[in-house]
């Protein structure tokens, strides 16, 4: 019987480093972004480093779950990664799309879609 092996993607660094900081805390994952960064999620959107923190802060205490990227796709400054999110949460496991847009070594846009 044939093995699988995961074969690892290649985030740019500073998606790489919201992965990262999405397993510390709310405030590692707020500094992943630019200062008048914007997140939406779940329809809501969060403007600012204070709001991003809130949102992270607020949805690590209501849900408990790991992310694992499966798949990133690169177009230019925006990136497209499709990650499962694992958890006690109804649904899990979900495949969520992560749409991120760049600015220089930061996250200036967020949103997260099924």
């Amino acid at each position: 019987m044939p093995s699988s092996r995961h074969t690892p993607i290649e985030l740019p660094p500073p998606i790489a480093a919201y992965f990262l900081a999405d397993v510390v805390d709310a405030h590692s994952v707020a500094q992943c972004f630019t200062e008048n960064a914007v997140v939406i999620d779940e329809h809501r959107e969060h403007r600012g480093q204070r709001a991003i923190a809130r949102w992270k802060a607020e949805a690590t205490a209501k849900y408990h779950y790991t992310s694992e990227p499966l798949t990133v796709d690169v177009f230019g400054e925006n990136v497209v990664v499709l990650a499962r999110l694992t958890g006690d949460f109804p649904g899990s496991p979900v495949e969520l799309r992560y749409h991120f847009a760049i600015e220089g070594d930061k996250v200036a846009r967020l949103e997260i879609r099924p």
